[in-house]
């Protein structure tokens, strides 16, 4: 094994140097102290739990994303989270037990056996909020505004918010009677855009010409506002439920536009990200020239009843590292402010009250050269007749 071996960090895993660090921290607390101001309650999981756990009512894809190790006391299978989701419906469900609506946020790293997408990182820092025990538009509404809160914290421009609904796919792909294979079939084809191979999928199944041509609308459904009067006209033959995923969304912008008149909007019905496990709106968070979403989330009904309680739930979470690449402030306004140099003979009873204090002193040790400058210090105790004062470098 070579020196570069002992130092050297797998692929997509990085670490947060001292400053970069400080103002990562500064940044989760910011976030916390926001989702406190909205009723919502931190809540600390266990990375590691057993994995029938961590992958309760989310499907495959979570699975997929896990790494795995074997327990040495049970022998069961344990996984690093891959999502911090799961584990927050667990603490839910079965260990608050509340039966009104519940608040809860979250801030730690999730670990991905395999980047998101490319150069992305395998070690996020995911910090999100989920809201509990309500199933209306309303709540959809609050998760929507706190993460635009949230986007405003980093001084995010131009946001623009994709928003879908899964629930029009399921209830057009239950009428036309899919099997479960042809739905998910149709499902990636979707999820690729690959309208040719969409049509071709329909036309060889044989559906009755009214289901063919709504599914066969949906990749075409995607744009602005007028898309939803476009799909009112296209699903006139569809379910009820369907008119109400459609109002759902109109409240959704019309609201937010109202609340963050300048947020754009982009929907897309063939949108189905998430599907394994969300139920209704999805949305995520773009800004001009970020290829990927920095924000998003959606409603994932029914989650808990896999901890023993089935909640309605929507929720949303970003990568506080993204977050950070985004803020306007530099390593040094961030870790800016009064840091004192003492010497190594200055007295130690004032070097403990200016701490106490809140000011933060770096002491010089005995044999030390490095001056206060190289130190990161901008201000010095210095001994002036008799008194030890704090003046600037």
């Amino acid at each position: 094994m070579t020196v570069a071996d002992r130092w050297l960090l797998p692929d997509g895993i990085e670490e947060i140097l001292p400053g970069r660090a400080r103002c990562a921290e500064k940044l989760r607390r910011d976030m916390l102290d926001l989702f406190d101001r909205w009723g919502y309650q931190l809540v600390i999981p266990p990375h590691l739990e057993f994995m029938e756990s961590l992958t309760a009512g989310v499907g495959h894809d979570l699975d997929l994303q896990t790494f795995k190790v074997t327990d040495q006391l049970t022998g069961r299978t344990m996984g690093l989270r891959a999502d911090t989701t799961p584990a927050v419906a667990r603490i839910d469900a079965h260990t608050l037990k509340v039966d009104g609506p519940v608040r809860l946020c979250y801030a730690g790293s999730v670990f991905h056996a395999r980047p998101a997408s490319l150069g992305a990182s395998r070690s996020p820092i995911q910090i999100g909020a989920e809201l509990y025990g309500h199933s209306g538009v309303e709540s959809d509404l609050e998760v929507i505004s706190l993460m635009l809160e949230t986007l405003a914290q980093v001084d995010a421009e131009s946001v623009s918010l994709d928003l879908g609904h899964v629930q029009i796919y399921r209830l057009l792909a239950a009428q036309a009677g899919l099997s479960d294979d042809q739905e998910l079939e149709l499902f990636d084809a979707l999820q690729r855009k690959a309208i040719a191979e969409v049509d071709q999928l329909l036309n060889q199944w044989g559906l009755d010409e009214a289901s063919g041509r709504m599914l066969k609308a949906l990749p075409h459904l995607a744009g602005g506002p007028e898309i939803i009067e476009r799909a009112r006209g296209e699903f006139v033959n569809a379910p009820q439920g369907v008119a109400i995923a459609l109002n759902e969304l109109e409240v959704i912008a019309r609201e937010i536009t109202s609340l963050y008149p300048g947020t754009g909007f982009y929907f897309d019905l063939g949108e189905l990200r998430g599907y394994n496990y969300h139920t209704g709106v999805v949305f995520a968070a773009y800004l001009p020239d970020q290829g990927q979403a920095v924000a998003k989330g959606g409603r994932y009904d029914g989650i808990g009843e896999a901890f023993g309680r089935s909640r309605p739930a929507t929720g949303f979470s970003t990568d506080l590292k993204a977050l950070l690449e985004l803020k306007a402030e530099s390593t040094e306004d961030c870790t800016g402010g009064t840091t004192i140099f003492a010497p190594a003979d200055a007295d130690a009873a004032i070097v403990q009250t200016l701490r106490r204090q809140g000011e933060r002193v770096v002491r010089q040790l005995p044999g030390q050269e490095t001056e206060a400058a190289g130190m990161g210090c901008n201000h010095q105790l210095i001994c002036r007749d008799g008194e030890w004062l704090v003046e600037p470098l």
